[in-house]
């Protein structure tokens, strides 16, 4: 790397990583940095909803920290946390999936990092499709690696759907894998079994990795799970699953995630987690046994406050003329256009500082999110309401 491409920061006397030098806060922050503190703006914004996390998964937790489970621990998840997401796996989803297959990550997030180091060299590339959760991209350039982008298209009625053709196409010779998230943020469309066999059998015949971001799974509203690539591959396929415990068990601060992966890759895992991290606090791994084996009657809550409050947006925001919006299949945001508004950054800017109510702007996304708001609906429908109030009237207010 030349030393034109290095980040200078003025006052220092040595550079820092280039890639450094591409990375900004999100959107989504910066517009919340904008009323940082504001106890009165409704907080619609990042994903997470008003829910503490469930009382038997801080008590588990709290039991191991009380026992001085305070020390370095196994670098892929103690053996118990394994083996119930073993369990999990194959309750879920009808299929074996052994727990040498399953690495604890600290945090979806950093399970898409990991993937990302053990995958990419400089150049490479990831076909990803969009819109899209922001810090893929940011993970895949902070390797020195190029997002690509496949965007999906918008129906008429505002729900979204994939042409596959154009994933295949955008294949070339320096792409690594192929990053999906399904059900998706923002827009909580959801990839059929059907179109998750074509993108396996394309990605088996090119050589190139799936990279399935599949943390929304529980939260759809149609079935009881989402399709998983799980169901259709062999343990040897080129498939990464990233999962989370954030979203279905009100878990967002815990910084607990996971893995699927072959059972080859147990020490390249191993490895990375060591350099990254030397792996989640023993305690808190305590509190995702707990989620995974008491945790399903808290989930299926969940989804139901969910769907109503997916429900209440619908409602009030499709009887505004100027909004096209539509009933996601799955997650927990509705992504929505407003017609006069193509500068989102300002409008969410606006919403936040005169309406004290916080949005997302679309042009977080990437390609394909531009021109469309966030909004996340995890809440009661009183914070939904009040933040529903104000997004009403800044729009009869344009």
């Amino acid at each position: 790397m030349s030393d034109s491409s290095r980040l200078q920061i003025s006052g220092l006397g040595a550079s820092l990583s280039g890639p450094i030098a591409g990375l900004s806060d999100t959107p989504i922050t910066e517009v919340a940095m904008t009323v940082f503190g504001d106890p009165d703006v409704v907080p619609l914004w990042f994903g997470e909803g008003d829910l503490v996390t469930p009382d038997f998964v801080r008590d588990a937790a709290a039991k191991g920290l009380q026992a001085g489970e305070t020390f370095y621990t196994w670098q892929r998840g103690i053996p118990e946390l394994r083996a119930a997401l073993s369990g999990y796996t194959e309750r879920l989803y009808g299929i074996k999936c052994p727990a040498d297959r399953i690495s604890v990550t600290t945090g979806g997030m950093q399970a898409i990092l990991l993937s990302c180091q053990l995958l990419l060299d400089p150049g490479d590339n990831i076909v990803i499709v969009s819109p899209i959760w922001p810090n893929i991209t940011s993970a895949v350039r902070l390797v020195h690696g190029e997002p690509k982008y496949v965007a999906l298209d918008r129906k008429p009625d505002g729900s979204w759907k994939l042409d596959l053709q154009k994933v295949f196409d955008a294949v070339d010779d320096r792409t690594r894998a192929i990053f999906v998230n399904s059900p998706g943020n923002p827009t909580g469309w959801t990839m059929t079994s059907d179109e998750q066999k074509a993108l396996l059998d394309f990605a088996r015949k090119r050589g190139v990795w799936i990279m399935a971001d599949e943390v929304y799974a529980r939260l759809i509203y149609t079935r009881p799970v989402a399709p998983s690539f799980l169901e259709l591959a062999g343990p040897d396929d080129p498939l990464l699953v990233l999962n989370s415990f954030s979203k279905p068990w009100a878990m967002t601060g815990w910084r607990l995630g996971w893995l699927t992966h072959p059972a080859a890759l147990d020490e390249q895992f191993a490895k990375l987690v060591q350099i990254n991290t030397s792996g989640v606090p023993h305690f808190l791994q305590r509190g995702g046994i707990a989620a995974l084996e008491k945790g399903d009657g808290f989930v299926a809550e969940m989804v139901e406050r969910c769907r109503a409050g997916s429900e209440l947006v619908f409602q009030r925001l499709s009887a505004q003329a100027r909004v096209t919006i539509a009933r996601p299949e799955a997650a927990f945001y509705s992504f929505f256009s407003v017609d006069g508004v193509t500068d989102t950054m300002a409008f969410c800017k606006k919403l936040a500082k005169d309406y004290k109510v916080g949005l997302a702007p679309g042009e977080a996304f990437g390609p394909g999110g531009q021109g469309n708001v966030r909004l996340c609906f995890a809440s009661g429908a009183e914070r939904l309401s009040k933040g529903l109030d104000r997004i009403e009237a800044a729009i009869k207010a344009l």
